[in-house]
């Protein structure tokens, strides 16, 4: 008998993460490229700091969330209601 898993969805975060990372890690390559045959060391100074701040950015925010979750979850902060409109407890 076959047993039907359910396929779960991936959180969008998790892909925005994903994403960026991957983006950075390819534009680090090709920059190391680039400079390697062009001998010039500008995009150091530009591109791949610009690349390591949004990896930055996305990290921290990934890393926020995931740590309110868990709050959540060992019921260390209130739940909010999603239908209430100013931003209340629920409780």
């Amino acid at each position: 008998m076959k047993r039907h898993r359910e396929k779960r969805r991936r959180e969008f975060s998790k892909v925005i993460l994903t994403t960026i990372t991957v983006a950075t890690c390819v534009v680090v390559a090709l920059s190391f490229v680039l400079m390697f045959k062009t001998m010039d060391l500008s995009p150091l100074a530009y591109i791949i700091p610009g690349c390591f701040a949004e990896l930055a950015s996305a990290t921290g925010f990934y890393y926020w969330k995931a740590k309110n979750e868990n709050m959540i979850k060992l019921g260390l902060l209130p739940q909010t209601d999603p239908a209430d409109k100013e931003g209340g407890a629920v409780g």
